[in-house]
């Protein structure tokens, strides 16, 4: 059954659509109304991250790097060293890739807390092709110790993530998508750092999918197909639905519970299998609880221009691959 928070339209066809990063927009303009110590930067790319809706109501409080992420990183852990709390943007492949050694040494290394918005992640950017399609910056950036890593499954999600990142001392990771997706959550929807939710829920589950960014919706429209039909003797398959937002510091209580009662999990990120969010929850359950898991992600390969569905189509990350994976996952318990 669907999380009585969540948008009860997520099923339907005409579910509305915004682009995630649209969520870190609003985010910030009401982090920076909340707090004057709320300043935001970027490497020419304003409005494509959505930063220009801070830059336009506090011009004083925007800085324009321009093309040079390595600045972009240095510059704000200054700021952030005389009590500033600065967010940064461009896309995801230059901060944090191109700039990983700055937010390392000069943010992490010296815990100054900036916020790092890495947007248009994912293959989703489609046409931009592989150079432009980040599907390693949850793997560089949850490595580094002191980074928190956030990734919102919607727009709802990721305004109140940008919101709560503006509250931490630590620096922050938070990833963003470029195309709109559905919009599944809802302001009454929990959100808490490192705490996972529950989004779809079964009263004996077989599975369970533990999802991260804008994948979230197909993994409950599968969730949601497999309950209707096709499992063992006419009945349906059981599976729950675990949103992990917070990939750092790891919600690992929820992980266990919901492996314990399923017996077997699957991780969907648009991401590298390696070193993602299914790694960090293998991690957790090979320590804790060892579980048959299948992993939904890119599979050791570079992205490549295509329409967004397609991509998704060919690395094997849509409502039906997901709906195999957790056959196979079953066949193993």
């Amino acid at each position: 059954m669907l999380n009585s928070n969540l948008n009860q339209k997520v099923f339907d066809t005409d579910v509305e659509q915004q682009p995630i990063r649209k969520g870190y927009g609003e985010g910030l303009l009401a982090a920076g109304e909340a707090d004057s110590q709320v300043v935001a930067l970027c490497a020419d790319l304003t409005e494509s991250t959505q930063t220009h809706l801070f830059a336009k109501k506090f011009p004083e409080r925007f800085i324009e790097v321009g093309v040079a992420e390595q600045n972009l990183a240095s510059v704000a852990s200054g700021m952030a060293a005389m009590g500033k709390i600065p967010f940064i943007t461009s896309y995801a492949m230059f901060s944090p890739g191109r700039n990983w050694e700055q937010i390392r040494t000069t943010i992490c290394y010296n815990n100054q807390p900036v916020k790092i918005a890495g947007s248009h992640a994912g293959i989703s950017v489609g046409p931009d092709g592989g150079t432009h399609q980040a599907v390693e910056d949850m793997a560089i950036t949850r490595v580094i110790p002191r980074m928190v890593v956030i990734s919102p499954c919607d727009s709802v999600e990721a305004k109140k993530a940008t919101v709560a990142a503006a509250k931490t001392d630590t620096p922050v990771y938070i990833r963003l998508a470029r195309e709109k997706t559905p919009i599944m959550t809802t302001e009454e929807t929990p959100f808490e750092i490192g705490k996972a939710e529950l989004f779809y829920e079964t009263k004996k589950p077989e599975v369970v999918i533990i999802s991260t960014g804008a994948l979230t919706h197909k993994a409950l429209v599968a969730a949601h197909e497999l309950g209707q039909a096709g499992g063992s003797n006419g009945a349906g398959i059981q599976v729950n639905v675990l949103n992990l937002s917070t990939i750092k510091p790891l919600d690992e209580a929820a992980i266990i519970k919901q492996a314990k009662l399923a017996g077997a999990v699957i991780t969907v990120e648009e991401h590298q299998i390696r070193g993602g969010m299914g790694s960090a929850v293998a991690e957790c359950l090979a320590k804790h609880v060892p579980t048959p898991m299948e992993f939904i992600g890119v599979d050791d390969q570079f992205g490549q221009s295509g329409k967004t569905d397609e991509l998704l189509e060919h690395y094997g990350m849509t409502v039906e691959a997901i709906k195999k994976a957790v056959k196979r996952v079953i066949e193993r318990k």
